[in-house]
């Protein structure tokens, strides 16, 4: 045997290995990414808090509440859109890139606001909505009237109606159409979301150019990432048809390369809603495209997991969505701003949850999803605490949404995704402490079982036994093993479809996570010697090798 055919071997068996180790997301290669262990915290500055009286929160009251935030243990905060808007769709359709709401206050306000999270070290990331426009945002006032094409072509356009052109609606029973007439140009514009948002086209270099010149825009501003709003229309060719369009993942190339051309950890998270088998396109073959991406395909499993009470299709799901670039991560949540979208279960899926979570029509929306908060929902407290346990003990990025850390209820009687976007409840006091206006811009919840008299900040921090302390426990735990976000896993294999057991190896030993989906107790066997650390649950749930987890119990192990 020569020389050259050792070293040839050796090499061949190096890379095999090396493909291995990849395909395992060994914790060994995983970059130290800052927002690969964050604690997330998404608000909507107006229902925060309230500084001035005047019904609205705004960024001083914002920032007057930072501390609040920071005991709780969040590292980022995750803005929605606070950029000037019409508000026909609560600030996503953004009329200036550039300014800052007035409802909300001024630039000053903000840049104080940055300046006051730095103190506390908590990174700012902020929603960014480039796919379109307010249809009274300069550049489509100016893209109706110009019969030249310069700026028309900044939007997408059709001498005549597209056959599709009552296809592909994202608000389904809402929309009627995604192609409508300007009297103006004379034109068919070309909309994925409301009528009042014209879709921007992305196959106009300019218009990239424009995307990019925002984000680094406010990158100098201090934000440290983007929450990219609808991702895939971004990159969308709608003339390619409503069904299967053609992507331009190009464009995406473009948008992230410029947006970190300010700072190189700028963090790119994608809201993209698509199969497991384009994960990849979206991160990238080498994780060069959007670092992370919401995991709805997760989501949506375990919320029909926990309304059948069995984890067979979470760990599916889970598995399903496994592989993924060394650089990226995942977002995991619970509850969203948005309704629970369940459109890609099986209709008998999606039937069994809704059955169990939002029985009545009122409470499903979009023909697809339901218009809930997670509390309501369940309504079973050790149930909302095990979805809790579970959102923090899996193997990404934990995001909450503000109001679910008290188990805020919803507004059934308020329009579409506005249910779950009601004011902060701090305290007792007139307006759940949010406001001393006389009368909020949007109702504060005060009637049934979620009123803010019962539900709120200040009673929840006195309560040891609260949902909010439960909470603050649990995020301190995940950030003192941040190996979650980083090792390699495996789900435990046992003769219980009700439970759910995770194990973590890490440097320093394993960690597993065990939760029970059913509503009766169980009892399972783990490999286990019974002097493992019990980080989350009791003690006394282990012998002799067995673990007796409770209905919808909850245990988190170190060896």
């Amino acid at each position: 045997m020569g020389l050259k055919y050792i070293v040839t071997l050796f090499v061949c068996l190096f890379g095999m290995a090396a493909c291995r180790q990849e395909g395992k997301n060994s914790s060994a290669s995983v970059p130290n990414a800052w927002y690969r262990n964050s604690i997330v915290y998404n608000l909507d500055v107006d229902i925060f808090k309230d500084s001035d009286g005047d019904g609205i929160g705004d960024f001083k009251g914002l920032t007057q509440k930072l501390p609040y935030l920071d005991t709780l243990g969040v590292d980022v905060i995750w803005l929605s859109p606070f950029q000037p808007t019409p508000d026909k769709d609560d600030g996503y359709d953004v009329s200036d890139y550039y300014g800052i709401d007035p409802r909300l206050g001024t630039m000053a306000d903000f840049e104080a606001f940055i300046s006051a999270s730095k103190k506390h070290n908590i990174k700012i990331i902020m929603d960014m909505v480039l796919n379109h426009t307010s249809i009274e945002h300069p550049w489509y006032q100016m893209a109706r009237a110009d019969s030249s094409g310069k700026y028309r072509n900044r939007y997408v356009w059709s001498k005549k109606k597209p056959k599709d052109f009552d296809k592909g609606m994202v608000f389904e029973g809402f929309q009627s159409e995604t192609w409508s007439y300007d009297e103006v140009a004379h034109r068919y514009y070309f909309h994925r979301f409301y009528d009042f948002q014209p879709d921007l086209n992305y196959q106009n270099k300019e218009v990239q150019q424009e995307a990019i010149k925002v984000l680094r825009y406010w990158s100098a501003k201090g934000i440290k990432g983007f929450r990219l709003d609808a991702v895939p229309f971004i990159i969308d060719v709608p003339e390619s048809g409503a069904a299967n369009p053609a992507k331009m993942f190009g464009v995406l190339d473009s948008i992230v390369s410029g947006a970190k051309s300010i700072d190189r950890q700028t963090l790119l998270l994608g809201e993209a809603n698509v199969a497991p088998k384009e994960n990849l396109d979206y991160f990238g073959e080498k994780g060069n495209r959007l670092q992370m991406m919401f995991n709805f395909y997760v989501n949506q499993y375990l919320f029909y997991s926990m309304a059948e009470g069995k984890t067979e299709t979470l760990i599916d799901a889970l598995n399903d969505t496994r592989q993924k670039p060394l650089p990226s991560q995942w977002a995991y949540f619970l509850r969203n701003h948005d309704e629970i979208d369940l459109g890609r279960l099986s209709k008998s899926q999606r039937n069994k949850v809704y059955e169990k979570f939002g029985p009545e029509l009122n409470m499903q929306l979009y023909n697809r999803g339901i218009r809930r908060r997670l509390a309501p929902m369940l309504h079973h407290m050790e149930q909302i605490k095990m979805a809790y346990s579970i959102l923090y003990s899996l193997p990404g990025m934990p995001v909450i949404r503000s109001g679910e850390e008290i188990g805020m209820g919803d507004d059934l009687t308020l329009a579409e995704r506005l249910s779950v976007r009601t004011p902060m409840q701090w305290d007792s006091t007139k307006n759940a402490g949010f406001s001393t206006a006389k009368k909020t811009f949007r109702p504060v919840i005060s009637m049934g079982d979620y009123a803010y008299q019962k539900v709120n900040v200040a009673a929840e921090l006195k309560d040891h036994q609260s949902l909010l302390n439960f909470i603050k426990k649990l995020i301190a735990i995940r950030k003192s093993i941040p190996e979650i976000g980083t090792s390699d896993w495996q789900i435990l294999k046992l003769k219980n479809d009700a439970i759910l057991a995770i194990e973590y190896q890490t440097p320093s030993g394993k960690i597993i996570t065990v939760h029970n989906f059913g509503n009766k107790a169980a009892e399972v066997e783990i490999p286990i010697t019974g002097a493992e650390k019990v980080l989350v649950g009791n003690q006394k749930s282990i012998k002799n090798g067995k673990i007796k987890i409770p209905a919808y119990g909850q245990l988190w192990l170190k060896k």
